[in-house]
């Protein structure tokens, strides 16, 4: 498994605070059959033309630290507060492992269309924006990801929000099931997230083929510029659980 959004440059951001901490997350990422790591700290759209020298410095601690696997690549979580400059398609500096692939965000009340005219020119500059968490932003539903999608963009849902009650759960699994993610990832910040929930629900509905594409296949993809398969599209059955909640809430209105 490939996880491309993690928040473990240690004491950067608001993630891992030291480089044990990263260590010992990427220790267990290794025991659950993780290979390999992309350290996405924050950034905004001003800074990415120049990130901070720590993050040099923090790499090249935690690199030393670090187990043989995962393997660790760089970028970074680029919040599209506004557009960015071209030289950031140039420098590839805070892409995804120097490829064409970035990983972007937004606030979470934002808009469906200023969603759309930012991926926009993220695509116009030559680069592809791989949009973090979109089930988090409350103007996310399946039309609009197809229609960001038709931009040029890629959806990661988050691994640990698939497996998760609410509405950000509820829009996680809308988009899994209609096939329109791409890749999950953890977003991990120093702390116990994983994949193991959400590969094994997955599982449990027979995606297999998703587990490989989503968790795999596809992440691999992005690290080497190749191409993204499209997932199919997988059927999440309700579980009892869900199906009482429902019953009762028709009973309730």
């Amino acid at each position: 498994m490939i996880d491309l959004h993690s928040h473990l440059l240690p004491a950067v951001d608001d993630g891992s605070r030291s480089v044990a901490q990263s260590v010992a997350v990427l220790t267990r990422y290794a025991q659950e059959g993780v290979t390999a790591v992309c350290l996405t700290p924050h950034l905004l759209a001003s800074e990415a033309a120049s990130p901070p020298a720590a993050h040099d410095a923090a790499f090249e601690a935690l690199r030393l630290a670090a187990p043989p696997v995962p393997a660790l690549h760089r970028g970074a979580e680029v919040m599209l507060d506004r557009p960015l400059p071209a030289v950031v398609a140039e420098r590839r500096a805070v892409t995804i492992a120097g490829t064409r692939h970035i990983l972007v965000e937004f606030p979470r009340l934002v808009a469906y269309q200023t969603v759309a005219n930012a991926l926009h020119l993220v695509v116009q500059i030559g680069l592809v924006p791989l949009l973090a968490h979109p089930e988090r932003y409350a103007c996310c539903s399946p039309g609009a990801v197809e229609a960001w999608r038709r931009l040029g963009a890629l959806m990661q849902v988050d691994a640990t929000t698939l497996a998760n009650g609410g509405s950000r759960g509820d829009r996680a699994r809308q988009l899994v099931a209609r096939g329109l993610a791409d890749i999950l990832a953890v977003d991990n910040h120093g702390d116990r997230r994983g994949f193991l929930a959400a590969r094994e629900l997955l599982l449990e509905h027979g995606g297999e083929a998703q587990v490989d594409l989503l968790l795999v296949a596809n992440p691999a993809a992005i690290l080497t510029d190749g191409i993204v398969e499209e997932v199919p599209p997988l059927e999440l059955r309700a579980s009892l659980g869900e199906r009482l909640k429902r019953i009762f809430h028709r009973e309730d209105t």
